[in-house]
């Protein structure tokens, strides 16, 4: 275009380095973009539009991902700034791919003209097609294994220091609790069909899936069904007058009989179904433990499930507190929302907000107001369990409480109390807990202490006891080898007993010594 396009030069960053392209000059960049577009296949054509200047390897592996990491958040590594440093000249234009780091390259260089479009697309496409025959440091071999190592690591790291790793497992959660519903609903149906040629009346006395999964389990064939059994029923059902019921049907039932074979397959499929139902209740108190350390507020405002759909339709607990409230309210209702935005009818009330106990207890005419005053709520919830350091219900309680009142007010017309003294409750209690926690820590490290000092001093008095002792074996061992030294304190402590003992081994070790020097002569 002008003489300044002429100074086109394109950074590449591959997993091994950073590369620099200069472009040839060129009048008008549509006719650039089509020859380089026509060029890519053919190296020798595109090698006349693109000439390579310099290329700066990484040093390490471990280089290669910080950099890479760098510049997938945006920020220009030193080692890219040192290798454009050493570049720059005056009217220096430089295209890159990423426009977060082209933001940030002309951040840091303010002189430094950063181009992004398509014909930087086109001719870094290029770049990646060619690059181990225009840089001779890089063959193609040497570049595959780069982008691989560079790549597993990446995405380990990624994995590895994820922030919504513990809101993942939430989302995988509450979605296996749903899938499991429908599957141990639609099982339980079959069983009561199934099970209703035999024994048609037990569907009406024993309405819920579970128990009756368990009773078909215990009946099995309906004419052994005897009065020793409806003990066990009684137990199962929990109810005396049912399993009384189930004896009587049983006796005057209209079904018709069945196999054996039949009734081997009921049974195991029955215990498939009692099974999965148990599980689900295990499903169900996992969740309840990981939405209380992980959004305490919101699962105290909200219940379990319907704060962790939340989440999960979000897609994470930073996502849902970054939403405003007038997008909490209709999460779960997108296609009703856009239905009625097409056709301009009435938009929907609420989403997912709708299974929570408090739009069911408003009014038909309170329903939207509350579901927008509960959003409001779960807006400042989700924050607060969000960016708190020190995760507590207190909150939630509060919420719920003015939501509560919220309810009382639509219904009777009693007036609740401000937000502004109810969070600054929340605040005083959250405070008085937390120095609360803090005083314990203070007690549990000075008793650590304690029982640290005690243990020093334990075994220094030990250390000091063998210390006395190790002296006293040391002087018998010298009474033994030197007798002269124990006379010398014998006689200056004035004990004869001593003396006596040392005259007598006086002679014994003289006669000894005249021994050797004879055998020495």
């Amino acid at each position: 275009m002008g003489d300044g396009e002429s100074n086109l030069n394109v950074l590449f960053e591959h997993a091994a380095g950073y590369a620099l392209f200069k472009v040839k000059e060129f009048e008008e960049e549509s006719l650039l973009q089509a020859e380089v577009e026509e060029s890519i296949r053919d190296f020798s054509r595109f090698a006349a539009a693109v000439r390579f200047v310099n290329f700066s390897p990484f040093k390490t592996a471990v280089a290669a991902l910080e950099n890479q990491n760098s510049i997938s958040e945006g920020i220009i590594p030193d080692d890219l700034k040192t290798f454009l440093a050493s570049q720059l000249v005056k009217g220096f234009v430089l295209g890159v791919l990423d426009p977060k780091l082209g933001s940030a390259i002309s951040e840091t260089f303010p002189k430094v003209k950063v181009r992004i479009g398509p014909l930087i697309n086109e001719i870094s496409r290029g770049i990646r097609t060619h690059i181990h025959k225009m840089v001779k440091l890089l063959s193609s071999e040497a570049g595959g294994k780069a982008q691989l190592g560079l790549g597993h690591s990446y995405s380990r790291s990624k994995v590895k220091f994820n922030v919504n790793r513990a809101d993942n497992m939430i989302i995988q959660g509450i979605a296996l609790l749903d899938q499991l519903d429908k599957d141990v609903n639609t099982f339980s149906m079959r069983i009561r069909e199934w099970y209703s040629y035999h024994f048609p009346e037990l569907v009406k006395i024993v309405p819920d899936n579970y128990l009756y999964a368990k009773v078909v389990h215990h009946i099995k064939d309906r004419k052994k069904l005897d009065e020793a059994m409806v003990d066990d029923l009684e137990e199962i059902i929990g109810d005396g007058g049912k399993a009384k019921a189930i004896l009587d049907a049983s006796r005057s039932s209209m079904g018709m009989d069945i196999s054996e074979i039949d009734l081997v397959n009921i049974e195991t499929f029955a215990m498939r179904v009692i099974k999965l139902a148990e599980y689900r209740k295990g499903l169900l108190t996992y969740l309840q433990s990981k939405m209380g350390a992980v959004a305490p507020n919101l699962t105290s405002l909200l219940g379990e499930t319907v704060a962790a759909r939340l989440i999960s339709h979000a897609g994470s607990l930073t996502n849902l507190a970054k939403f405003p409230a007038s997008t909490v309210q209709i999460l779960g209702a997108e296609k009703a929302l856009f239905r009625a935005l097409k056709t301009k009818g009435k938009t929907p009330k609420y989403g997912l907000l709708f299974h929570s106990t408090f739009i069911g207890r408003a009014g038909s005419v309170n329903k939207g107001r509350i579901s927008r005053f509960l959003a409001n709520k779960c807006t400042i919830a989700s924050r607060i369990d969000c960016f708190t350091e020190h995760p507590t219900s207190i909150f939630g309680e509060k919420l719920r409480e003015q939501v509560e009142e919220r309810l009382k007010f639509y219904e009777s017309g009693e007036v609740p109390r401000k937000n502004v003294d109810v969070i600054q409750e929340a605040l005083n209690e959250s405070r008085s807990l937390i120095e609360a926690d803090a005083e314990g820590k203070k007690k549990k490290k000075k008793a650590k202490k304690r029982k640290a000092d005690e243990m020093l001093e334990d075994e220094e008095n030990g250390q000091e006891d063998e210390v006395i002792l190790e002296p006293k074996k040391k002087k018998k061992k010298k009474h033994q080898e030197d007798p002269m030294e124990s006379s010398f304190y014998a006689n200056n402590n004035g004990n004869d007993i001593a003396v006596d003992d040392d005259e007598v081994a006086e002679p014994a070790t003289k006669k000894k010594k005249k021994k050797k020097t004879k055998e020495v002569e």
